[in-house]
Parts: structure tokens; sequence; C-alpha cells
């Protein structure tokens, strides 16, 4: 029987994830843990929310997908640590909508205020309810016309394509446009676009206005009602919303510089 023989380190580098320039790139779905760009061909956050910006700007943003203001409230991926949501959830006051921590101060606000104060969104123009149950109903009587209108606007197949649209069949625009609103309306997936989703996407028509929806109370209230069934329902879809409130509220405590100004002296939204 040989002898035993002594164990030898193995010179291994320590994996690193690769270096980022966050002035630039969201940290959070550039985190190279979480996801690179996809076969799927989803983009990055913060590179979708610039593109559309810049077209805005430029006036070459036709369908006015700007104007809806719902790129801003499509917030980074982020990684799921389902502790923290059972956490917050657990100090979750209704009467006040807040999570508050032991001494009883408010970590953050589940409010439509809260959420527009975060993402320093402010406009004069008049916002139209969201709904799940009107997008449905809608959704289920989808009229020739309009399915026609979706392929023509979203695909780029000569045939008809009817709901569920499979993502593979969406151009690029249609995928950036159900990466948007899927995460607003709670949805995981975005394999297989439904008529909810597709609902949405007819509000834009090249040349007109589109219809400016109010998401700050309809994710607001989905946050609200899921904190509170959360110990039944075992369901959060707004993640990304909790992390993005906590960093607002909370900045002051964390080990980090953050950069509250742009060049300007303009508030900074928390998504750059």
């Amino acid at each position: 029987m040989d002898p035993p023989v002594a164990p030898v380190a193995l010179n291994i580098a320590p994996l690193n994830s690769p270096k980022r320039e966050l002035e630039w790139k969201a940290l959070a779905d550039l985190d190279y843990q979480i996801s690179e760009e996809s076969l799927m061909s989803s983009k990055f956050h913060i590179n979708l929310l610039n593109e559309l910006k810049n077209k805005h700007k430029s006036g070459t943003d036709v369908l006015g997908i700007w104007d809806s203001f719902l790129p801003i409230f499509k917030l980074p991926q982020v990684h799921q640590f389902p502790n923290l949501i059972r956490l917050c959830a657990q100090c979750y006051d209704p009467t006040q909508r807040a999570v508050i921590d032991p001494s009883g101060s408010v970590v953050f606000y589940v409010t439509p205020e809260a959420i527009r104060e975060m993402l320093h969104f402010k406009t004069k123009k008049k916002l139209v309810p969201l709904s799940l149950i009107d997008l449905i109903k809608q959704g289920a009587k989808l009229t020739d016309a309009q399915v026609t209108k979706l392929n023509q606007l979203y695909t780029d197949y000569d045939t008809v394509k009817y709901p569920p649209f499979h993502r593979v069949y969406l151009n690029q625009l249609g995928r950036d446009l159900v990466d948007m609103i899927s995460p607003i309306l709670g949805y995981f997936s975005t394999e297989f676009v439904d008529e909810t989703v597709l609902v949405i996407m007819l509000m834009f028509t090249p040349g007109k206005p589109p219809i400016c929806y109010d998401y700050a109370t309809y994710i607001s209230n989905k946050m609200h009602e899921q904190l509170i069934n959360l110990s039944r329902e075992r369901v959060f879809r707004y993640t990304s919303y909790i992390y993005h409130l906590i960093l607002y509220h909370q900045h002051e405590k964390f080990p980090l510089h953050v950069k509250e100004l742009d060049a300007q002296g303009n508030p900074r939204s928390v998504v750059y």
C-alpha cells in the first residue's frame, strides 16, 4: 500500500466579477451571476432605457413609448432573496402600508407616492387606472383588426399569428415592449405573450399619443396584496421594487457612496 500523499493546494485564481462602469451601467441586471444577454434577445435594462430615451430626444420615437412612461417603471432584474421578502412581509403594517423596523421606524412605504418619489416621476398628464381585470376583458374581445395591427407592428412574419404569441415570433420592438410590460404586471415568464400584455401593446399607434397608465398605483396595490398574503400564497413578484425602495430610503445606512445628483445638480433616479 502506497503511503498517503500530502494534499497539494490548487493554484486557482478567485472568481471575480467582470469590471463594470457603474456610473453608466445598472448594477442589478448587469451582475454576471444573474444573466448576460439571453438567447431570447432581452436587452439589459439600462441599455434599453437609454436607447428609448435617446429616440425620444431625437424625435424618432414614432410610437411614443417614452411618453407613455412605461420604460420608467420597468426596474432592473435582481437576485431573489426569499428571506428578505419574508422579513418585509412579517414587518409590514398594512394600515400604514409600510415596512417597519424593530425600533418602530419606517423602512419604506408601499404607496404610489413612495414609488413615484423613488423614480423621481412627476407628470401633469392625466393617468388612466390600470386594471388586470379590464385587460383580461379587453383581451378576450380582440378583433381581427387588432390582431392584424399587432402582427404588423410587432412581428416580421407574412402569416398572421394569433394570441398567445410565442416570443420567437416577435420582432425586437415587440420583445422590448414585452420585457417592459410583463414585470409591471407581475409576470415572471415572457416566453408566451398573452392577451393582457398584448392589450397594452395595442395602445401604441404611429403618430398618436399613447395611453398613460397609472403604473405606480397598480404596482403598489399588487405589492400590498402580496405582502399581506405572502404566508398563504407564497408569491411575491416585485422584488426589484423592494430592493430599490430600501436603497432609496435607507441609502445612508449602506457602506457605499450613492451619488444623489447628476452633473447638472438634478436628482438622479435610483435606477441610475
